[in-house]
């Protein structure tokens, strides 16, 4: 069984870190059902194992976590859907690079429940809108913005960290990182998008998608 766990309000990153890595631990020792956790955190900024400093354009703006998860530079904050994925990787083909599809393709079917084609770039990681309602860029091209991001860690096959998806976030907060090393591109949400999703319709599609591209509920 999948445990879902949904924190109300905002809740603090270095305790949600801690939660992670105690309940990670469980589950490879077998006294806890694998866990999907469902958050919002305030204003801040992590720093991944792969992050430029450079790419910290506003280090004064938000405090700045560095995190061992995957990745560069992102932003966490109000608005947005924080998905901590703890799934026992042991139990599911100790295939990281099929894991993190999956991670992918539930975010896609998700976004699909709102009629939002997301899409995937070759180096570019997280999932990716094309702005049909934007100007053609400077190349010619239609533009894209992120949506969601995707970061994990594995630790004795256990997965904590995972995904953000934006919902309806200050979009300006950004703007003081180069989101995931990412210069040319931009960010957006559901709400940017215009649709009026709520926290609560995003939460009912990811449960309704996971069983789908997992093969488990909770």
């Amino acid at each position: 069984m999948v445990e879902w766990i949904t924190s109300s309000g905002l809740t603090d990153y270095a305790t949600a870190v801690r939660e992670m890595e105690t309940r990670a631990e469980a589950i490879a020792s077998g006294t806890a059902d694998e866990a999907i956790w469902l958050l919002e955190h305030p204003a801040l900024y992590t720093a991944g194992t792969s992050a430029n400093p450079k790419d910290l354009t506003d280090p004064d703006r938000f405090p700045v976590y560095p995190t061992k998860r995957g990745g560069q530079y992102t932003y966490h904050g109000p608005g947005q859907r924080v998905i901590y994925v703890m799934l026992n990787l042991n139990k599911r083909g100790r295939d990281v690079r099929a894991f993190v599809k999956q991670l992918e393709t539930w975010v896609i079917a998700t976004l699909d429940e709102f009629n939002v084609t997301g899409e995937i770039r070759d180096g570019r990681v997280g999932v990716w809108v094309v702005r049909d309602d934007k100007p053609l860029t400077a190349t010619g091209a239609k533009p894209e913005d992120k949506i969601a991001a995707i970061g994990i860690r594995l630790r004795k096959w256990v997965s904590f960290h995972g995904i953000s998806i934006n919902v309806e976030p200050d979009l300006d907060h950004f703007t003081g990182i180069v989101p995931c090393g990412i210069a040319d591109h931009g960010v957006t949400s559901l709400v940017d998008l215009g649709l009026p999703v709520t926290m609560d319709d995003l939460d009912v599609a990811l449960k309704r998608r996971f069983a789908e591209v997992f093969g488990t509920g909770g």
